[in-house]
């Protein structure tokens, strides 16, 4: 593994946008490590990290339809470029949505590229917003979704994959429902469901178990953002913990296939990584996350994600960019004060937002950048 002084350092040193969100064209020279970003609610702050987001695989901080992101009034497009230092040297890095296209389109120093993976060999972006504060008490779904964002900073390959395997799963349900449906087309669809569910379920169950030892090695029971206790729950994740995966995918072919009427009754796929769970709790205490305070899982949260920038650090060999929305809102200075000195040992560059500058003082030497209806302005 890594070590800190080993992993590359990596900046994002120039950013410019045009016709994203409430930005018709932002244009902002990067010089620190730490950017805070500031303004009223409504200025465009989550607008200018959510940019920053769609230099990574996926869909951004808010999942939003590209088309949705496009500035009200403009051309109908829009563009995110950025200067990146550090991974592989300097590039360049653009993506963004031609007016009438579909897909979003990726360019590296203004070569187009065939998908957006190859984004992950310059950075390794993540994030922590609002919407994540329910997180551990909200459904499944959610942490599954975040688990997966996990996986894609170590695996940006792993995002594909579970995309073609809920479509399979998706082309499975709809087969069942047809009675008349050839059962080799079954047969088919059900080979390509185990190959890529056994794939997604052994991903995460690797994730979860490296950043729980992660966490196990730096934990001490009075930190400021405390240990949190993970596990990986499904019937296809414990089947993982006793068998190969070959042996896995036998079982789990046997399954599908021997449990289509009750599926079908069902209407819907009943065992595979769709169902799994990422169950979190607050190692101090002893107890789930879901019953812990909202103070409390607002730490065990962020301590999470610190701990798993540590491991892309650490595993990656290069610093994560880190994009933390509002994030001192609800901390209390000592908590502040902690959380800016875990972002200097990390040694990532984080982006953070708020409305009230003199609740990032801690964070000494940060470029602070002030936003006003849609403009993007240095203090």
């Amino acid at each position: 593994m890594t070590t800190a002084a080993e992993a590359r350092t990596v900046r994002i040193t120039g950013l410019r946008l045009t016709d994203f969100r409430n930005h018709a064209h932002a244009r902002v020279a990067i010089d620190a490590g730490t950017v805070v970003i500031v303004g009223d609610n409504g200025a465009g702050k989550t607008n200018f990290i959510e940019a920053i987001s769609y230099l990574s695989p996926g869909r951004g901080l808010r999942r939003a339809q590209l088309a949705e992101v496009a500035r009200v009034g403009g051309s109908g497009g829009w563009a995110v470029a950025a200067d990146v230092s550090g991974a592989v040297g300097d590039v360049r890095i653009g993506t963004g949505l031609v007016a009438g296209d579909t897909l979003r389109q990726v360019r590296i120093d203004t070569v187009l590229q065939k998908t957006s993976d190859i984004l992950s060999e310059h950075l390794r972006v993540m994030w922590l917003t609002p919407a994540m504060d329910g997180l551990f008490s909200g459904p499944a779904a959610d942490r599954r979704r975040f688990l997966d964002r996990l996986v894609m900073s170590l695996d940006p390959a792993h995002g594909r994959r579970v995309v073609a395997f809920e479509q399979a799963l998706t082309r499975r349900n709809r087969l069942l429902e047809d009675h008349r449906a050839d059962p080799a087309w079954l047969d088919a669809v059900e080979a390509q469901i185990v190959d890529l569910a056994v794939a997604v379920a052994a991903a995460r169950r690797e994730t979860v178990a490296c950043l729980a030892r992660l966490v196990d090695e730096g934990r001490s029971e009075d930190e400021i953002f405390p240990a949190a206790g993970l596990a990986l729950e499904g019937d296809l994740e414990r089947a993982l913990d006793a068998a190969s995966a070959a042996e896995v995918e036998d079982w789990y072919a046997r399954d599908l296939a021997s449990c289509r009427s009750r599926d079908r009754a069902a209407g819907r796929t009943l065992v595979g990584p769709h169902r799994a769970d990422l169950a979190v709790r607050h190692r101090a205490k002893d107890m789930p996350a879901a019953l812990s305070s909202t103070g409390e899982q607002k730490a065990l949260l962020i301590g999470l994600v610190l701990a798993h920038a540590r491991l892309v650090r650490d595993l990656a060999a290069m610093t994560p960019v880190l994009l933390l929305d509002e994030i001192t809102a609800h901390l209390d200075p000592v908590r502040r004060e902690a959380l800016a000195g875990l972002l200097d040992r990390l040694g990532a560059q984080a982006f953070l937002t708020g409305t009230d500058a003199a609740m990032f003082t801690p964070f000494s030497g940060a470029q602070v950048l002030h936003a006003a209806s849609g403009q993007i302005s240095v203090l």
